[in-house]
């Protein structure tokens, strides 16, 4: 008597634990997909007094070409890179055919880090920001000292 109570405890705990996992993984999933939901909202990214419009990266696949292969980015343009999560994001310029300033923000869309003037010619180098980020902007080189940008300010994600 006492071994079949000893297994139903432990068949008691084991399905305690399955349902757990199975509950983490459906709200976990269902997370994930409301934030790619959101990002498909974004059209424009508004920094400074410049409104440009922005190509959301949000999926591993787009976030791993990025820009590379194109043969330019016009001035109202850019890349904007959406992270699930605040963290140290590298970027590097490979396959890349113009240089790009490259800005991270942190997750209350403000700029932690700005990196000017990045060439092609600087791969296989990595560029990360100096502090967590979860969004990340390609612009056209020259942008931020154009636009007198700085670390503090806040960006706009617009429809």
């Amino acid at each position: 008597m006492e071994i079949i109570n000893k297994n139903k405890n432990f068949l008691f705990f084991l399905l305690i634990i399955i349902l757990s996992f199975v509950l983490f993984c459906f709200f976990s999933h269902k997370n994930v997909s409301e934030s790619v939901l959101k990002t498909e909202n974004i059209n424009f990214v508004k920094i400074g007094e410049q409104k440009i419009k922005v190509e959301v990266a949000s999926t591993p696949e787009n976030q791993e070409k990025g820009l590379s292969g194109r043969e330019k980015i016009g001035e109202n343009e850019g890349m904007l890179f959406i992270f699930p999560n605040s963290s140290e994001h590298l970027f590097w310029m490979k396959d890349m055919n113009f240089p790009i300033d490259i800005i991270w923000l942190n997750e209350d869309k403000k700029i932690v880090f700005l990196k000017e003037n990045v060439s092609p010619e600087t791969f296989p180098e990595s560029f990360s920001g100096e502090k967590d980020s979860k969004y990340i902007l390609e612009v056209f080189a020259g942008f931020s000292q154009k636009n007198n940008l700085r670390e503090g300010e806040t960006v706009q994600f617009l429809p």
